[in-house]
């Protein structure tokens, strides 16, 4: 059915990424087996293959409740399961951010994070790595019913007091919906549980397909790791509004302040005008049905400030209900297939471009970085070949010149090792300086700053001043880093031209690095930051307690990019010291059996044919090798550029 196709798309980019793994790991397995790996490249292959196989995927639901989002994820993806798989129902459902994925070391399961670490300053992230502060619920995969009823626990609540929901930043003073909802005794209701992650093997999500449900637009203000990092982050946000609410101010600003606009990204942002059955009247044309439906998403588009053409008005709910029954009529009046089109066709195709890039540049280096290798030792077989070749009939004189010959040569590289040693000394200084700039005790320092300067200070003012200083320091530091990378490239590019002009070696020219995407992120959060200050004067109990929350999780995200930071800059100092480290070592070892080949010459004339012969046949296996990496290359190539998994999908559903 072409309802289907979303899914067909998804294990079509999951058969391409595959594939792609496989021709990686053909490429390892022939450096291995030609002796032409080393430790450097085994690592990075091992971290190349690695991303490829827990590759992610992940799309954010988010909508005020009542909007029928749970139902809109049912009907998308968990329709296979012939009923609702998550709750839903009138009212609110899901109650906490909500995950859904799988992995395979864990038990199928249901974590829940209760509500009262809001009350501490550790992020969610922070609170993933300790699993026992976490209620976990096993999960039957063999019943419907049974993960059903296991899911409810998401829609769970509780009374407590006003003082405990502000302590929690789940309660405004000012808000006078909120003292509405107080019981006589002075209790309001509040969620059960701070964030859910659902762990079962659903077959996209064994795939790497990750599914964000958010609860009302409430959360986005008041839990930071929701708009600092899983929506940003999210590959696809889907933002679901109904036909007949329509667009709400609170609408707007969440579109417009967290997801509508995330540093001018358009793409894998949708909006979904759900509830359109709500619009369907047996005692009017189709004809004028539509003409409101389209009405109302012009209105949306409008005021959302977005094309029309980006807007999906479906039925979610007679969407699952045709699935589920097989009724193909009412699955087209539902309008699904178009929104589960659209969906696949932002999200799968972008994805894959990001995976097809990171990998092919990776790849594109170590191929080149092997090719040189080829090139070195068949440029050195050759060179002996044919010295070899012009000591025919020569007498024992002119041997003995060539072997000093090939002494001098090597004396004069030795001597050329010493300056590439001294070089070495010096671009080890030049990493000190900058790990230095990206130190992770340095940060927790700054972070420990900051914290200290907003508690001091009770006025928006003290705190804005502390956290202006923070990002300048942050975001210095990233400059400074950025600096020092481009002396090390401008330095290693010296050294490497220097050392082949001097020996004869292949052309190197640094891996590039670049630091603009940890300023990016960086100059995201400060942004988020000043978002959410612009709108207050003076800070209440309550907006204190939240904007504390905020800087905590900004803090933990900045820890998290400096990680990152740390982690490649690592990577790619190896990467840029390794491929001359290698030619080096080949050089070297030439020169010596060049020696040792001149030298057995000299004591046995009769070895002389013996040994240009098996300097051919290395000339010829190396020109084999070289072959071998060239087809290598293609079928990589060949993997990377693939047609689209979208357009494969479209095929096998054809």
């Amino acid at each position: 059915m072409a309802s289907d196709s979303l899914v067909a798309q998804f294990e079509a980019y999951s058969a391409w990424r595959s594939n792609l793994a496989g021709r990686v790991g053909d490429f390892s397995n022939w450096l291995n087996e030609q002796e032409l790996n080393d430790a450097q490249m085994d690592m990075r292959l091992k971290h190349l293959l690695d991303r490829l196989a827990e590759d992610k995927l992940s799309v954010a639901f988010v909508a005020e409740f009542s909007r029928g989002k749970s139902e809109l994820i049912n009907a998308i993806f968990f329709s296979g399961y012939k009923q609702r798989i998550l709750p839903s129902s009138a009212g609110r459902t899901t109650m906490c951010p909500t995950e859904l994925l799988f992995e395979a070391e864990r038990e199928p399961c249901l974590q829940l994070l209760p509500i009262e670490t809001r009350a501490t300053d550790t992020t969610t992230s922070e609170y993933k790595r300790y699993p026992d502060e976490w209620r976990v619920v096993p999960l039957d995969i063999s019943s419907g019913t049974a993960m059903l009823e296991a899911f409810q626990h998401v829609s769970e609540t509780k009374r407590v007091s006003i003082e405990e929901a502000q302590r929690y930043g789940l309660y405004k003073d000012a808000d006078a919906d909120g003292a509405a909802l107080a019981d006589a005794g002075g209790k309001v209701e509040i969620p059960s549980w701070r964030h859910a992650i659902i762990n079962f093997p659903h077959p996209l999500l064994k795939e790497g397909l990750v599914i964000l449900d958010t609860p009302g637009l409430n959360a986005i203000g008041t839990e930071p790791e929701l708009t600092l990092n899983l929506l940003p982050n999210a590959h696809a946000v889907l933002f679901v509004l109904a036909a007949d609410t329509g667009v709400t101010q609170s609408d707007i600003a969440v579109w417009r302040n967290h997801i509508g606009n995330q540093q001018g990204r358009q793409r894998g942002r949708i909006v979904v005008l759900n509830k359109i059955d709500g619009l369907w009247d047996g005692l009017r044309p189709a004809e004028e049905i539509d003409a409101e439906i389209q009405r109302q998403v012009d209105t949306s588009a409008s005021l959302l400030g977005i094309q029309a053409s980006h807007v999906f008005p479906v039925s979610a709910q007679k969407g699952l209900a045709a699935k589920i029954n097989g009724d193909a009529a009412l699955l087209a009046k539902s309008r699904l297939p178009e929104l589960e089109k659209a969906l696949s066709e932002e999200l799968i195709p972008s994805k894959q471009d990001i995976v097809r890039e990171n990998t092919g540049a990776e790849i594109d280096d170590m191929m080149n970085a092997s090719r040189a290798i080829l090139d070195a030792r068949r440029a050195n077989v050759t060179e002996q070949a044919e010295e070899l070749r012009l000591l025919r009939g020569k007498n024992e004189d002119v041997i003995e010149h060539m072997m000093g010959k090939v002494r001098q040569e090597k004396e004069d590289f030795e001597k050329g090792l010493q300056r590439f040693q001294a070089l070495r000394s010096v671009f080890s200084q030049q990493t000190n300086t900058l790990f230095s700039y990206l130190g992770m005790e340095a940060l927790h320092g700054q972070v420990k700053e900051a914290r200290t300067a907003m508690v001091k200070s009770h006025f928006t003012k003290g705190i804005r001043e502390a956290m202006n200083q923070f990002f300048q320091n942050i975001k210095g530091n990233i400059a400074q880093s950025s600096g020092q990378i481009d002396e090390i490239k401008t330095l290693m590019a010296a050294m490497y031209k220097k050392f082949s002009a001097e020996h004869g070696l292949s052309p190197i020219a640094p891996a590039p690095f670049s630091t603009l995407k940890y300023m990016k992120e960086l100059m995201r959060l400060e942004k988020a930051y000043d978002e959410h200050f612009s709108a207050l004067t003076m800070l209440t109990n309550e907006q204190s307690a939240v904007t504390a929350k905020f800087f905590e999780t900004i803090a933990s995200r900045v820890v998290q990019i400096y990680e990152v930071a740390n982690h490649d800059v690592e990577s790619w100092l190896k990467a840029v010291m390794a491929p001359m480290e290698t030619l080096v070592r080949e050089h070297q070892l030439q020169l010596r059996r060049r020696l040792e080949s001149i030298k057995r010459i000299h004591k046995a004339t009769d070895t002389l044919e013996d040994r240009i012969a098996e300097l051919e046949h290395m000339e010829s296996s190396i020109r084999q090798q070289t072959d071998d990496l060239g087809v290598l290359r293609q079928h990589i190539e060949g993997a990377l550029h693939a047609p689209a998994a979208v357009r494969q999908a479209e095929a096998a559903t054809a």
